[in-house]
């Protein structure tokens, strides 16, 4: 019996594939910038090449109490929010899968005017801008993410395996714990780390919700008026990013290979 030859694929047109690659690194240059300016010796004007390299400024931002505090709060609030998102878009994403109503295909709305509309609102009902407000914020925005993963994953689950739970005497919840919770779960968590890496860099629902408090990328931000302290925050950047990549690449990851194991079965 001969085997069938998998069909070759042709490569992209040269013309589309630059295209592709100057797109890539015209997102990607700003950030190459910062990383290199992190081990300047210049701590006031980017020169290139650069005056000298040193990694002094390193230990600069490890010696900036306040730079452990905002961390410690965009932590804290990125895990709040996670989980608070990870609730709600779950339970949003089962009511639209198996519920007709009214503005069930609406369109999430920019960042700012959820700020915007949530300071309204806050300020509407005299909520004292606080760790709360920021942990709400960041949760409406985050549950869209975690939203379409569910979503996503409840459209492509026959509900004949719920039913058949049932029909075999499960009760709803034991029909949740060892039959639906088991097929969303890669869904989640490919959800959950993107919504925590989203709520720990935020920066404009944050402005309107945060009041005196300052995580992270509040915290850069406000640097970013201090001549003297540009390599620190080069520094303190460049660990964002990286530290965004983690959750980025392990979602990424799990889809893929969830993305696999459907395709084979």
């Amino acid at each position: 019996m001969r085997s069938r030859k998998a069909p070759r694929q042709e490569g992209a047109p040269p013309g589309i594939l630059g295209s592709a690659l100057a797109a890539i690194l015209f997102l990607n240059l700003p950030v190459l910038i910062i990383f290199i300016y992190a081990f300047t010796t210049d701590s006031q004007t980017f020169t290139f090449p650069l005056p000298g390299v040193t990694t002094r400024w390193f230990g600069a931002a490890a010696a900036r109490s306040d730079l452990w505090d905002a961390l410690g709060l965009s932590i804290r609030v990125a895990l709040l929010a996670t989980f608070t998102a990870t609730v709600l878009g779950t339970l949003a994403a089962a009511a639209v899968n198996r519920s007709q109503f009214f503005g069930r295909e609406a369109v999430a709305l920019p960042g700012i005017v959820t700020g915007i509309a949530l300071r309204s609102t806050m300020g509407m009902f005299d909520i004292p801008f606080s760790f709360f407000t920021i942990v709400v914020g960041h949760a409406t925005f985050c549950m869209v993410i975690v939203y379409n993963n569910v979503l996503a994953r409840f459209r492509r689950l026959s509900r004949s395996i719920l039913e058949a739970s049932m029909d075999l005497g499960a009760n709803s919840w034991q029909t949740f714990r060892f039959v639906l919770l088991p097929n969303i779960s890669t869904a989640l968590l490919a959800g959950g780390m993107l919504a925590f890496a989203l709520s720990f860099d935020e920066v404009i629902v944050t402005t309107f919700t945060a009041g005196q408090e300052s995580t992270l990328p509040i915290w850069i931000f406000s640097q970013l008026t201090r001549p003297r302290d540009r390599p620190v925050t080069n520094v303190v950047a460049m660990f964002v990013v990286l530290i965004m990549a983690i959750p980025i690449l392990l979602s990424y990851r799990i889809s893929q290979r969830d993305g696999e194991t459907l395709l084979n079965r």
